[in-house]
């Protein structure tokens, strides 16, 4: 609805001078605008759309983070919640969707069960390596690809202050293996973009799958 409601403005040229768009203040901007007769009534009605929507997310929000604090599942989300780019809705996610970690016997099935692995073309002696399989749980994949941006933001060894909060409250072990796994994704992630020339996206994916087997190691216990 937000893509909707940009080609509308643009193509009737109201342009918005605030610094950042979806804010409260672009928000109202929006519902000020007075466009010439029926246009007037299709933005009404994007904007109603719009508001119904975003009341949905925070009743959905709600009621993760109500989830994510009962027993079965607190302790489990407080330390994914320890990685960069992984918070309550990714960190339930995953603990979901998954269910015994404890099935997998080794990371690399596990990454392979989420589908950020290379797929293979084998002949006789020759392996050619794929895209991606995109088999398994294509929710988590997506979630999990979606985290891997952070690693592409702020210099290897930097903790975030939003991080730090995250981070309370589990033992130091369990934060020195998130720290751990944080830096070395992230310089994985800069050398694969500024020293292999290779594109974003693909170092994304590389990162979803490396962070996906230290997400086993944490929920497995094998953090030393």
């Amino acid at each position: 609805m937000k893509q909707e409601i940009g080609a509308f403005c643009l193509r009737h040229n109201l342009r918005y001078d605030g610094r950042s768009t979806w804010t409260a203040a672009h928000i109202q901007w929006l519902r000020g605008l007075k466009p010439e007769g029926l246009y007037q009534e299709i933005l009404e009605e994007y904007l109603l759309t719009l508001s119904t929507l975003m009341d949905k997310i925070e009743r959905l929000d709600r009621r993760i983070e109500e989830l994510a604090a009962m027993d079965e599942y607190r302790e489990k989300t407080k330390q994914l919640s320890c990685f960069l780019g992984i918070k309550t809705h990714t960190a339930l996610a995953a603990i979901v969707e998954t269910g015994d970690f404890k099935r997998f016997a080794s990371a690399e099935k596990y990454a392979s069960y989420l589908g950020p692995v290379p797929g293979e073309d084998s002949s006789g002696d020759n392996r050619a390596r794929l895209c991606i399989t995109k088999a398994g749980n294509s929710h988590v994949r997506r979630l999990l690809v979606e985290a891997a941006q952070s690693y592409g933001r702020g210099r290897a060894g930097y903790k975030s202050k939003a991080l730090k909060v995250r981070q309370t409250g589990n033992t130091p072990e369990v934060i020195a293996y998130a720290d751990k796994a944080n830096e070395r994704l992230r310089r994985k992630y800069y050398r694969m973009v500024l020293s292999h020339r290779k594109s974003p996206n693909v170092a994304k994916v590389a990162i979803a799958r490396e962070l996906s087997c230290f997400i086993l190691g944490m929920m497995t216990g094998n953090i030393a």
